[in-house]
């Protein structure tokens, strides 16, 4: 199986990301996709994160049972997204289709990668060396890097999202750059006319 969009990281940017695209399925240009996540969240900040400044959730909302809640709404609603746990992703390189991503347990192909991990100066992923830069909206004492990327693009079919993109550590931030993401990718199957995905409330 070859997935036509994998993303790596189970954080906010990463959960975000998969279920704006999962949402898609009624579309035809994304019907047929098959979408995957590599659900690595043991290096989230959102393990040690409690919330009561974000629009929507309940003040005291525990940044570890959004991971978990993440994961369940996915699986709920869009179960067409393959949810790969319990995996590390060990590289990333390029071929003729697009990306081979080898883990700890298996190896993957995928046309489009996202990469939704941490900002920490520990990134582990071989293959991605030389994108990484200080990070350019964090003290430099911190220590954080980011993948050069223009818009969340680092090459093509390649996408990275959260604070790894450059952003700032803020939920609500690394939550909007993996729907812009998604959006991003969703625009690339439409034929590159401009989409994005709304429920709304039946009249």
């Amino acid at each position: 199986m070859i997935f036509d969009a994998l993303i790596i990281g189970g954080g906010a940017a990463g959960m975000s990301c998969a279920l704006v695209l999962g949402s898609a399925k009624p579309k035809a240009f994304a019907s047929e996709k098959t979408i995957g996540i590599i659900t690595h969240q043991k290096t989230s900040h959102l393990q040690n994160a409690l919330f009561n400044n974000v629009l929507g959730l309940e003040p005291g909302t525990l940044g570890e049972d959004i991971l978990e809640s993440g994961k369940q709404q996915l699986k709920d609603l869009y179960p067409h997204v393959i949810q790969i746990e319990k995996e590390k992703v060990k590289s990333i390189n390029k071929n003729s289709e697009g990306f081979t991503i080898e883990t700890n347990k298996n190896t993957y192909q995928t046309k489009i990668a996202v990469i939704a991990v941490g900002y920490t100066n520990l990134l582990t992923i071989k293959g991605l060396e030389s994108y990484v830069e200080p990070h350019p909206q964090a003290a430099i004492e911190k220590d954080r890097i980011w993948l050069r990327n223009h818009n969340y693009l680092i090459e093509k079919g390649l996408y990275v999202a959260g604070t790894l993109a450059g952003g700032r550590s803020q939920f609500a931030i690394a939550s909007g750059s993996g729907a812009q993401v998604a959006t991003d990718i969703l625009t690339l199957w439409n034929n590159g006319k401009h989409t994005k995905m709304h429920d709304k409330i039946s009249s």
